[in-house]
């Protein structure tokens, strides 16, 4: 039986800039970032406190894709389409006025949820994420 989630898959444009935005902007740490066979890279992010969890930041393409797929996808992320990760705060307020001043893009200001306070903003390809301060 499934136990735990080890990787999740964020698709980015470019994981230099990729990489750049989650460990700079977010504070999440780079984990891997090896080469994943002929002119792909495995890179993969995640919080401190959370070594068990890693986002691995891939480019739509080969191996996962063919050609017309990528393009699809790459599509999508440019337009802004995709929706990505949940990322738990302990106070919302604070981490979108922290995250802002570090040039984070929000679409949605704190706001209650029936789950939390919640707010929601783009990474640098265009994946909407969404920062959770959870109900206590």
């Amino acid at each position: 039986m499934i136990t735990a989630v080890n990787t999740a898959v964020v698709w980015v444009l470019d994981q230099d800039s990729a990489q750049t935005f989650f460990t700079e902007k977010l504070g999440l740490e780079t984990r891997m970032d090896v080469p994943f066979g002929e002119g792909v890279r495995w890179v993969t992010v995640g919080p401190k406190n959370q070594p068990e969890l890693q986002l691995t930041l891939m480019v739509p393409g080969a191996p996962m894709q063919d050609a017309e797929s990528a393009e699809q996808l790459k599509s999508l992320l440019a337009k802004g389409a995709l929706v990505g990760c949940t990322f738990t705060v302990e106070d919302c307020q604070a981490a979108v006025k922290e995250l802002s001043a570090r040039g984070v893009t929000f679409l949605q200001e704190p706001q209650p949820k029936p789950w939390g306070l919640s707010a929601t903003f783009r990474d640098d390809s265009g994946t909407c994420h969404e920062l959770l301060q959870p109900h206590q």
